[in-house]
C-alpha cells in the first residue's frame, strides 16, 4: 500500500484580501480547508453544524495569525443560506470564496428508503448549496458591476463538494447519490449563468477520503455520527473497507490534507479561466 506524502502548503499570501466561505468548516475536509485558505491569506467563515468544532478551527487559525468567524448552524434551515452570507459579509465586508461542502450519508437500500430519508439527503447536498449561492447571487452581481465600471478585473470562486457516487453511483446510497448528482447540474448550470459576473463555478468529488464518515468498524460495532440529534451510520467493516481500497489505484484512501488541495486548486488565480468543471479526488477510484 501506497504511504501518503504530506500534502503541499498553501503559499502565503496568495489569496491575500480574499473572503471565504466554507461549510462543514469544523472538522475533517472542511477543518483541511479553512486552514488552507488561511494560511494563503483569505479571511475564512467556519460554518458548521456544531458550534464547538467551528470556534476550535477558528481559533487554531487566529492563532496562527489569519483571520476567521465561527458561524455554527444548519444549513438545511430554511433562512441559513441568507444569514451565513449575511454575516460573512458584515464580518469582512467582501466575499470570493464559496465552499458548498457541509454533508452526511444516510445510507439503506431504496427498498428501505422512506420519503424522510430521501429528502435529508436531498436537503442537505443540494438544497442547502442552492440556497447559499442564491442568497450570494445580488452581491456577486452587483460587485461585478462596481468592477467593470472602476475597469478591475476579480474572479470569484465557487466550489461545489461531490462525490464518485454522484456520477456512477453507490449501492445503498440512493438519495446520497441523488443528490450529490444534482450539485453537479448546480454547478454547470451557475458556470454559465455566472460567468458574465467572473466568477467561477467548479465542482470536486471525492472518492475515499479519510474522515469520521469513512472509518472503519471496531469489530461488530458499528459506527455512528450525531446529526441533528438523531444518530446515522457511518463507515465499513474491514472487509468493505479492504475492497474499496482494493480498486483505488493509488492503493490507499485520501488523507482530509489531500482533498482539500483538489478544492484549492479551483480557489486559487491558477483556476481563472477553469469553469463548470468536475475533478475527481479519488486516487483513481472510479466506483465505491
Amino acid at each position: 500500500m501506497s504511504t501518503p506524502v504530506p500534502a503541499p502548503s498553501a503559499r502565503p499570501g496568495q489569496l491575500d484580501g480574499r473572503v471565504a466561505l466554507v461549510t462543514g468548516a469544523g472538522r475533517g475536509v472542511g477543518a483541511a480547508l479553512a486552514r488552507k485558505l488561511a494560511a494563503a491569506g483569505a479571511s475564512v467563515v467556519v460554518a458548521d453544524l456544531d458550534a464547538d468544532p467551528a470556534h476550535v478551527v477558528t481559533a487554531e487559525i487566529e492563532s496562527a495569525g489569519g483571520h476567521a468567524s465561527a458561524f455554527p448552524g444548519d444549513v438545511t434551515e430554511r433562512d441559513y443560506g441568507e444569514r451565513v452570507v449575511t454575516h460573512t459579509l458584515e464580518r469582512f465586508e467582501g466575499l470570493d470564496i464559496v465552499v458548498n461542502n457541509a454533508g452526511y450519508v444516510w445510507n439503506s437500500s431504496i427498498r428501505k428508503t422512506g420519503d424522510e430519508q430521501w429528502q435529508a439527503m436531498l436537503d442537505v447536498h443540494a438544497t442547502a448549496p442552492f440556497r447559499i449561492l442564491r442568497a450570494a447571487s445580488r452581491f456577486l452581481r452587483d460587485a461585478a458591476a462596481r468592477e467593470r465600471e472602476a475597469g478591475t478585473s476579480h474572479h470569484r470562486k465557487v466550489v461545489n463538494i461531490s462525490s464518485v457516487s454522484g456520477f456512477y453511483g453507490g449501492a445503498t446510497q440512493i438519495g446520497y447519490s441523488a443528490a450529490k448528482a444534482a450539485l453537479i447540474g448546480v454547478t454547470r448550470t451557475l458556470a454559465k449563468e455566472w460567468g458574465r459576473y467572473r466568477v467561477n463555478v467548479n465542482c470536486v468529488a471525492f472518492g475515499l477520503i479519510e474522515t469520521r464518515l469513512t472509518q472503519v468498524w471496531e469489530g461488530d460495532e458499528i459506527a455512528t455520527i450525531e446529526v441533528g440529534g438523531s444518530d446515522y451510520r457511518v463507515g465499513f467493516d474491514q472487509r468493505t473497507r479492504d475492497h474499496v481500497v482494493q480498486n483505488i489505484p493509488l492503493g490507499r484512501p485520501g488523507t482530509p490534507e489531500e482533498a482539500a488541495g483538489a478544492v484549492y486548486l479551483f480557489c486559487t488565480p491558477e483556476s481563472d479561466y477553469i469553469s463548470g468543471e468536475l475533478l475527481v479526488a479519488g486516487g483513481g477510484l472510479l466506483s465505491l
